[in-house]
Order: C-alpha cells, then structure tokens, then sequence
C-alpha cells in the first residue's frame, strides 16, 4: 500500500529510467532531453504508480509501466503544440518554436514508437490493448476538437467527449493499467479506472477555467489562449448558450480574435454565467471522481482524494 513519501520516491526511479532511455544521436538526445528537463506533474504517472501500488511485488515493471504513461504523454503534448502552434510549454519555449513544426512531429513520433517498444518489454497483452486504444481515444478527441474550433453550435456533450478523450482517457488507462498490471480483482480495476476518468474530466474543465481566468495554466499556455485560437471551450460555450443576440455578436467576434482583450472578454463570460456553469460542471465529475473513490481500498482511495484535491485547488 502506499506509504508516505513513497511514491514521489517511485516517481524518482521513474524519471532515472526514462532518462536511461535518451539514445546517443545528437539531435535526438538534445530534443529528448529538453522535452523531459521539466517533469510538469507527471499525473498520469503518479497514476499508475498509486493503482499497482496495491501490489509492490512487481518491482520495476511498476516503473516501467509509469515511464511509458509518462512518454505516452509527452508525445501527445509535443504534438498538441505543433497543431495549436503554440509558443510556449510548461512556461518554456516549446518544441517547434525552438526547433521546428516538423521537428516536434517527428520528435512526438520518436517518443510514441519508444513507449510501444517497452510496452513490448512489458510483455502484458492487456497492457498493450488498453494503452493502444487509449492513444487512439487521444488522437480522436483531437480531430473532434479541431473539427470543433470555431463551432458555436457544438453541444454540451461533445464538448464532455472532447475533455474525456483528451485527457479523462489517459488518466483512465494510467489507472487501470496499474491495476491490471497487480492482476487486481475486477470490482478494483474498475473502480480505481472511473475514478481516474472523472479526475483527468475535472482537470480538464479546471483548465478551461484557469484559462479564463487569466492565469496561465498547468500546461503552460498563456491566458485567454483557447479563445484567441478559436477553440469553444465550457466558460464560453454556457455564456454563448445564456447571450442575447447582441452579446452572441458580440462573443462571435471575439472568438479567433488574436488581438482580444482580456478584461472585456473575463468581465463578458462572467456577466454570461460562463464561469459559475462551468465550476457547477466541475462539480458534476467531483461527485463522481470522490464516489468511485469511496469503494477503493482506504489507502489507495486517501491517494487519489489528494490528487483530486490538488486538481481542483491548483491555480496553474
């Protein structure tokens, strides 16, 4: 079970293992090693690590499985930069601004096929199928997003299929994959997986909250980014939905707007409810997250209260 400290102490052996994996090759150990040089909060890892922590007995594999999440991760990231052209990530200079679009393809590419290759290692099958399918939620929840920007029509539910396959879904397989992984009894698999799923949703919708919010948050990203990107996201979409016809105008024009001001598009989303929905949104996956967490044993269950708890509170 997971004891104080211990598993930031797993996360250490982690992050050595994924650092033995830079190869030699200049270019590509230069890249690799500035996509790793700032860790972000490796959730997704930590994950892992909380869920097979039911059963310390499988050693490095535990590591193994975390590191593969983790570069999983990475890769999705370097990619969702070159799509977004985003300029910066995790408060730096990102991949493609430093290097190239094409480098941070290729790059995210690299990081992808090293992942598969120690899911191969692993030697889990139904590691290998979870983890498979959970990458192609994440490419899916991308093309719909992409297909999204700019749609004021979008529904309420596309917009929670969007924060499910982005994020909710990596969270999920990191979750279950640990408790696969302690060939855990199924009534724990499932549990610990939905728990993780309503978590990686909150996160999700905090972020979106974070952005109007003018903060910048946990990926990063300036403030008021998905607006300027055209992107309708939960703050905007309730106000779009509460607006009259001169404030659905109004909000139009702002959307894609690079050069948008802040004040008038927090002081707009506000007046429209656009924040008070989306944190009673939250609240939503809240209760679900904290209800899949009350049938986890006690000590994992302590674990991911904290990780959501960190997630609601955090304010980047």
């Amino acid at each position: 079970m997971p004891e104080k400290n211990s598993i930031n102490n797993d996360l250490k052996e982690v992050n050595n293992l994924l650092r033995k994996n830079i190869i030699k090759e200049k270019t590509i150990s230069n890249l690799y090693d500035y996509i790793f040089k700032k860790n972000g909060k490796q959730l997704r890892a930590r994950l892992s690590l909380i869920s097979s922590s039911i059963d310390r007995r499988q050693g490095k594999k535990r590591y193994k499985l975390a590191a593969i999440i983790e570069l999983l991760h990475n890769a999705t990231l370097v990619h969702d930069d070159v799509v977004d052209e985003s300029p910066t990530r995790r408060g730096v200079k990102s991949v493609n601004n430093i290097w190239t679009n094409a480098h941070g393809v290729l790059i995210g590419d690299y990081i992808y096929s090293k992942a598969f290759m120690l899911m191969v290692e692993l030697g889990n099958s139904k590691i290998l199928e979870e983890l498979s399918n959970a990458t192609n939620d994440i490419s899916k929840g991308e093309l719909i997003q992409l297909d999204a920007i700019g749609n004021t029509g979008i529904s309420l539910s596309e917009l929670e299929d969007i924060s499910y396959f982005k994020t909710g879904r990596l969270f999920e397989a990191s979750a279950k994959c640990g408790a696969l992984l302690s060939d855990s009894k199924g009534s724990y698999v499932k549990n610990i997986s939905d728990c993780a799923k309503n978590l990686g949703i909150v996160f999700q919708i905090k972020d979106d909250l974070l952005d109007y919010l003018g903060q910048e948050n946990t990926l990063g990203k300036p403030a008021f980014q998905d607006i300027k990107e055209g992107k309708v996201t939960y703050p905007f979409y309730f106000a779009y939905n509460n607006a009259g016809h001169e404030d659905k105008k109004i909000l139009v024009t702002m959307l894609g707007n690079k050069k948008v001001s802040h004040l008038k598009v927090s002081k707009l989303i506000n007046r429209l409810g656009g924040i008070t929905e989306t944190e009673n949104l939250a609240v939503k996956y809240i209760k679900r997250c904290k209800a899949s967490a009350l049938k986890i044993d006690k000590h994992i269950q302590q674990e991911m209260l904290k990780l959501l708890d960190n997630s609601i509170n955090r304010n980047k």
